[in-house]
């Protein structure tokens, strides 16, 4: 069980945490399973997060940013020791920038033209964001046309109500962000989310 929970194809977005409370909000990430976490750059002071984040955490967690729009942000948070760049748009000079430096690059892409922009410019994979706007059919009509073995997850949308149905429809993996952490909430509060977001995603492999 240990084994599967430590590969789970989840990223956990900590969005608005602040750097005093993100070691602890991360720890509760990481007991569920979780073990790729992304502070967005619109978070209060999110190279001070990360930082703290890669220190506790670097040998048992991916630790990197969200909403990292410029090649410069990449390069702050490759010094900061992250080595997850996620982004909510598909601009292939980001990626390029975090394939060069070794770093996963998840851009966000709604079309197929995107989807082949990302994956020329070196993607680890894809975030189809947002998911809702999307939804299932759109999706797999996207999913049809990718590479075989393109990792695809969703994010925006995709959560413990409808997990099974993301994974049917063919999503390898989903991003976690208001159903996983809030600002203010507490770190039990975020751990037995983070539970209830793991469950149902393994739920939805029977």
């Amino acid at each position: 069980m240990e084994k599967l929970a430590m590969s789970l194809p989840l990223i956990g977005i900590l969005r608005g945490v602040t750097p005093d409370e993100a070691v602890d909000i991360a720890e509760a990430v990481l007991a569920a399973g979780i073990t790729q976490i992304e502070v967005p750059l619109n978070s209060p002071n999110p190279l001070e997060s990360i930082r703290r984040l890669v220190d506790a955490f670097g040998e048992r967690a991916v630790i990197g940013a969200g909403t990292v729009l410029t090649p410069a942000q990449v390069r702050e948070v490759h010094a900061a020791g992250g080595r997850l760049i996620v982004s909510p748009n598909c601009r292939p000079a980001v990626i390029e920038e975090t394939h060069k430096l070794g770093m996963a690059s998840w851009p966000g892409i709604v079309t197929p033209s995107e989807a082949f922009d990302a994956l020329d410019a070196g993607a680890t994979g894809l975030k189809l964001f947002p998911a809702v706007q999307v939804g299932l059919e759109g999706m797999k009509a996207v999913r049809a046309v990718l590479p075989a073995g393109t990792l695809l997850y969703a994010v925006g949308g995709a959560g413990v109500d409808n997990f099974a149905e993301w994974r049917a429809a063919g999503v390898d993996g989903a991003g976690l962000g208001s159903a996983l952490y809030k600002p203010g909430q507490s770190a039990s509060q975020v751990g037995q989310q983070a539970q209830a977001l793991v469950d149902a995603w393994l739920a939805g492999e029977q």
